[in-house]
């Protein structure tokens, strides 16, 4: 028989992995007797872990949420997943971010050698999101909260772009996801004044409480709210596509275009020579973009792609008519 310590380590472990287990097969998992069970059990609830006891004819028992924080147990895997999540989440642009970290020393600081090695071989970088504008844990919370339970949230919000004395609009939303992208938290609802799918800054939202009557939740355009919100940030109002798609033909080798499109495709046509397809948010943003490439340009496609390199040309050549400005 394990000693006590170990005994209950593996009976905290047994109730983490399903809600409710009978007496009789924790007993016999841990081998032993019910009694000693029982007060195996006992002595986890003094620990603080509310353990409550299941009736019926095997009787049994299932760990609760209680109104503290009991000490946790993780296998392997999930610890290095947690450090992991924790280093992610102190770059999320959430002001959360420094409780992050500290979370982090504390969890590897009670890790095993082994685990502490694993971690410490992990290594990434993490691009921080948008420390200037960081968003409330309370405002994730709320609005997270109001997603899940299906309810109509009513908040403040300041428009990108608007003047920072203006008094901030009232807004009435079905909040349907919460989405991270770009080193930002949005939103992504259903406008209830304007009818129609809307993507709110989580850092200029200011909660209202109580949030208002249940709703039916609806489709989000194509289905996945991550690819409405990326489409949003292209400028496209039909999904994750750039609105404006046009491809040239390029007096350059492949190996010199190919890591500087993202999103676009490369197609070798020969030494020295290859098509470029790829997309913006405007016509002469895209003439700008593939004019960056500094190289002869053919074979353009389509029409209103040709236009915006015409409209760049008379821009450019006025701005080298005009000359340098005078130092002031």
């Amino acid at each position: 028989m394990a000693t006590s310590p170990s005994r209950m380590l593996k009976l905290l472990s047994l109730l983490q992995t399903r809600r409710d287990w009978p007496g009789r097969v924790l007993a016999e998992r841990l081998d032993v007797s019910d009694r000693t069970l029982r007060r195996d059990v006992d002595h986890l609830r003094e620990l603080g872990y509310r353990i409550i006891a299941v009736k019926g004819p095997d009787g049994g028992y299932r760990l609760d949420a209680g109104s503290e924080l009991p000490p946790l147990l993780f296998d392997d895997d999930q610890a290095v997943a947690l450090a992991t999540a924790l280093q992610v989440a102190a770059v999320s642009g959430a002001t959360a971010s420094e409780a992050a970290l500290r979370a982090l020393a504390t969890v590897r600081q009670v890790m095993p050698s082994r685990l502490r090695h694993r971690i410490d071989r992990l290594t990434f970088t993490t691009l921080p999101g948008d420390t200037s504008s960081p968003v409330d844990p309370d405002v994730l919370v709320a609005v997270s909260t109001a997603a899940r339970e299906c309810a109509v949230l009513r908040f403040d919000y300041v428009s990108v772009g608007s003047d920072p004395t203006a008094d901030p609009s009232r807004q009435r939303v079905e909040p349907h996801h919460v989405v991270f992208g770009g080193g930002r938290w949005y939103l992504v609802g259903w406008s209830l004044d304007r009818e129609a799918w809307r993507v709110f800054r989580l850092d200029r939202v200011t909660p209202g409480i109580p949030t208002g009557p249940r709703f039916t939740p609806r489709e989000v355009p194509g289905g996945d709210a991550g690819d409405f919100l990326a489409g949003r940030l292209k400028g496209s109002d039909t999904g994750n596509a750039w609105p404006c798609t046009g491809e040239v033909v390029l007096e350059l080798p492949v190996r010199k275009v190919t890591p500087f499109v993202h999103d676009g495709i490369v197609e070798e046509l020969g030494p020295g020579r290859c098509r470029l397809i790829v997309g913006s948010w405007s016509w002469v943003a895209l003439a700008a973009s593939i004019g960056r490439f500094d190289a002869a340009v053919s074979e353009v496609s389509p029409r209103e792609l040709a236009d915006a390199f015409g409209e760049l040309a008379r821009r450019f050549a006025d701005a080298a008519e005009r000359g340098p400005s005078e130092p002031a």
